[in-house]
């Protein structure tokens, strides 16, 4: 290993060396080139540096990077402790991986896109409008009626945070108590029982003491039902055309034609002529009750 080592330097410094020696005339004339034969030079450096590593010693060229701590831990007095940045850095690259399960999981987003998807689907509309429209007027709704916790969560954590004067770990534990205040307003008081029972936690006096781990799956149970409930009454006024055109084919006598091809246009009228779009953005937003 240390002969493969030895040639590798070697090469490298026969590398460097010719480089130099062709590049040193025309260097003194050619800008562009007395930065190539610098970085030449450093390119040198840092094969004696990593040569000096190798064998246990430590070379003035060595000794001119200093390196970058990767874990470093710096205890308060308070008990606490902070990490260095690099860790810190990490830790945000992740959450950024994890950021769209949070915000299907704990905003308005699941109510949003299940009433629209059962919207669709109640007019007869296989692909229109089409998923990606329905996701981005779903994420959109979603940062409308989210917005006074976002501000909330701005004031008490962010912003405090990038000025220096509270630790991230602080910064946390403020940023989810308006998000858990959301979650709880519309948590449905059987679900959230559910959940505290299935987890065996019986020390949780009243519902503003549930750990977030626990009121996330009871939200996300209370979300899907509340969307089926407005899916159902969506429903009705289409299943309500389909019958009515579907019994005036059959007293016509014409069986063989399917009812959702004609009742199609009059269902898609009806929608327009009540102005449906804002009725149910309105219903939408008005039903978390924070805008």
């Amino acid at each position: 290993m240390n002969r493969i080592f030895h040639i590798v330097k070697i090469l490298l410094l026969v590398c460097s060396t010719g480089l130099v020696a062709a590049h040193a005339a025309a260097a003194e004339n050619d800008p562009v080139l007395s930065l190539t034969s610098a970085a030449t030079a450093a390119l040198t450096d840092a094969a004696n540096a990593g040569s000096a590593a190798g064998s246990g010693q430590t070379s003035p060229a060595a000794a001119q990077w200093p390196g970058i701590p990767a874990v470093k831990y710096t205890p308060n007095a308070d008990g606490s402790g902070e990490y260095t940045v690099t860790i810190q850095i990490l830790a945000i690259m992740t959450v950024l991986s994890v950021l769209p399960s949070l915000l299907i999981m704990m905003t308005s987003f699941t109510r949003i896109v299940v009433v629209l998807a059962i919207l669709r689907q109640a007019i007869g509309l296989q692909q229109t409008p089409s998923n990606q429209i329905l996701l981005g007027l779903a994420l959109f709704l979603s940062l409308f009626i989210m917005m006074p916790v976002f501000r909330v969560v701005n004031a008490d954590a962010i912003q405090p945070y990038l000025a220096e004067t509270i630790s991230p770990q602080e910064a946390v534990e403020r940023a989810i108590v308006p998000v858990h205040e959301f979650m709880l307003a519309q948590t449905r008081e059987t679900d959230l029982n559910l959940f505290v029972r299935i987890s065996g936690h019986d020390d949780i006096a009243s519902p503003e003491e549930t750990p977030i781990h626990i009121l996330i799956p009871a939200f996300i149970t209370s979300e899907l039902k509340t969307a089926f409930q407005i899916g159902f009454l969506i429903f009705i006024p289409f299943l309500i055309i389909d019958l009515v055109v579907a019994s005036i084919l059959m007293a016509m006598g014409m069986m063989m034609l399917s009812p959702i091809i004609i009742s199609l246009p009059f269902k898609i009228m009806l929608f327009v002529l009540i102005d449906g779009w804002a009725m149910i953005m309105g219903t939408l937003a008005n039903s978390f009750g924070t805008v």
